[in-house]
């Protein structure tokens, strides 16, 4: 799996982004970690498939996107990333709500205007992590959801 170890994004403009390391843009407390975590993971599975993460943690008042990266065919995806430590609250796709969906498609709308592109095709994906064996993640892809 290709990794990096700078920030996803780096050195790439990209108007929003939150600085540093995976598990240190968030904080300290759990929750946020655990997404952390799982976002890093979700960056090596799109990076492994091809792909190139070029915004993560994308920031606006609307909310924040966790990923958005170009893949192999050159296709825009903005990546939710659902990390779960156990499998209580259901599958990663079952959790994005119409309320998420509708807040994803503004953000995107919004990062697509702070950072222009010839961006042709637009894709939202869902990468959900299971981190109930941190020493071995399960990563599912959900691609083109909605």
């Amino acid at each position: 799996m290709a990794r990096t170890d700078r920030a996803a994004g780096e050195g790439l403009g990209m108007a929003g982004d939150r600085a540093g390391s995976p598990t240190g843009t968030h904080g300290g407390d759990g929750r946020r970690r655990t997404g952390a975590i799982g976002e890093a993971h979700a960056a090596g599975l799109i990076e492994a498939r091809g792909g190139a993460v070029i915004s993560r943690n994308w920031r606006s008042r609307t909310g924040e996107l966790d990923l958005v990266a170009l893949d192999a065919a050159g296709r825009l995806r903005f990546v939710e990333v659902r990390t779960r430590t156990g499998t209580g609250f259901g599958t990663p796709a079952e959790s994005v709500t119409a309320v998420k969906r509708r807040r994803l498609r503004t953000l995107a709308r919004e990062w697509l205007a702070a950072n222009p592109g010839p961006w042709r095709q637009v894709c939202f994906d869902v990468i959900g992590v299971d981190l109930a064996d941190p020493s071995r993640p399960r990563l599912e892809l959900f691609e083109d959801v909605f």
